[in-house]
C-alpha cells in the first residue's frame, strides 16, 4: 500500500513552526492485542477431552446395542432402552448444569443494560428475572414507560431490599450454627470441613432467594464471585484470633476464651458470606 504524501502543518501561536504530516496514523490498521477473545487452551483442552470420552462412549454404547440385537431381539430392546435412559438423565443433568450457570449471567447482563442507560434491555433482563423468582416474592411490578432510575428504584425497594433481608436472616442462622460447631468441635480440621459445608449451603440458599438454582457449576461461578471478599474477610479474623489468644495468660482461660472467640470468628464469616453472595446475585449495585 503507497504511503500518502505528506503535508505541512502551521502551528497556532505567537511562532507558527510548520511540521510534516504523513498521516501514518490512517493508513496503519490498529491490531488488536494477542489473545483478544476466542477459547483458552485449557478450555479447548477440556473440550477436545470431554468430546472424546462422549463420543467414543456413544460408539461404545451403540456397538454393544447392536450386540445384543444379533443375539435376541428382547435382550436388544432392553439395552436400547438402559442406553437411551442413562444417556437421557445424563443430557438432563448437564442442561440443568448450563442453565443454572448461565442463568447467572443474567446479573452482569442486567448491571451492564443499567450502568450503559438501555432501559428497553434493562427491562427485559428485569422481566426474566422476575419469572424466576420464588412464589409470593413482591415483584416490582409494571415498568414501562419507567427510565433506567425509576426502574431500579422501583427494583430495589419492592424486591431487593427483602430479598437482602431474608439473605442476611439465613446469614445469621447459619452463624449460630457455626459457633456451636466451631465452639464443641474437637478438631480445626472439623472446623473448616463443616464451615465449607455451610457456607456452600448458605451460597445455594441466598442464589435461590434471587432466583437462581445454580448447579455445581453455578455454586463455583458464584463462590469466585465471593471469594476475594471471604479471603480478605479470613485474613483480618485469623489476625484476630491470633492476638485474642495472645492476651490470654492461663492456659485454661485461653483455651475456653479461644474456642468462643474461635466460635465468634466463624459465626462474623457467615453472616459477611451471606452479605457477599447476596451483593454477587443482585441485578443491582448495592449503594453505600
Amino acid at each position: 500500500m503507497t504511503a500518502p504524501a505528506p503535508r505541512i502543518i502551521r502551528d497556532d501561536g505567537a511562532s507558527p513552526a510548520p511540521r510534516l504530516d504523513f498521516g501514518w496514523e490512517k493508513s496503519v490498521a490498529p491490531v488488536a492485542p494477542p489473545g483478544a477473545g476466542g477459547w483458552s487452551s485449557l478450555a479447548l483442552a477440556v473440550a477436545g477431552v470431554a468430546l472424546l470420552l462422549f463420543g467414543f462412549s456413544v460408539l461404545e454404547a451403540a456397538n454393544f446395542v447392536a450386540a445384543q440385537f444379533a443375539r435376541t431381539a428382547a435382550l436388544g430392546w432392553l439395552t436400547l432402552a438402559v442406553a437411551v435412559a442413562g444417556f437421557g438423565l445424563l443430557g438432563l443433568a448437564t442442561w440443568r448444569e448450563a442453565r443454572g450457570y448461565f442463568s447467572l449471567r443474567s446479573v452482569d447482563r442486567a448491571r451492564a443494560a443499567a450502568a450503559r442507560g438501555d432501559a428497553a434491555a434493562f427491562r427485559a433482563e428485569l422481566a426474566a428475572w422476575q419469572a424466576a423468582l420464588p412464589p409470593g416474592r413482591a415483584r416490582p411490578g409494571d415498568l414501562a414507560d419507567l427510565s433506567v432510575e425509576g426502574i431500579a428504584a422501583l427494583v430495589e425497594a419492592r424486591t431487593l431490599v427483602p430479598i437482602a433481608q431474608d439473605a442476611a436472616a439465613l446469614g445469621r442462622a447459619a452463624a449460630l450454627q457455626a459457633f456451636a460447631v466451631t465452639a464443641v468441635s474437637p478438631s480445626p480440621a472439623l472446623d473448616a470441613l463443616v464451615f465449607a459445608w455451610r457456607g456452600v449451603r448458605l451460597v445455594r440458599q441466598v442464589a435461590a432467594l434471587h432466583g437462581f438454582r445454580p448447579g455445581i457449576a453455578g455454586t463455583a461461578s458464584l463462590l469466585r464471585r465471593v471469594a476475594l471478599d471471604a479471603a480478605m474477610v479470613a485474613a483480618t479474623d485469623v489476625a484476630v484470633d491470633a492476638a485474642v489468644r495472645a492476651l490470654l495468660s492461663s492456659r485454661i482461660a485461653e483455651h475456653v476464651a479461644g474456642e468462643a472467640a474461635a466460635g465468634a470468628v466463624a459465626a462474623r464469616r457467615m453472616v459477611l458470606l451471606a452479605r457477599a453472595a447476596d451483593e454477587a446475585c443482585r441485578v443491582l449495585p448495592r449503594r453505600g
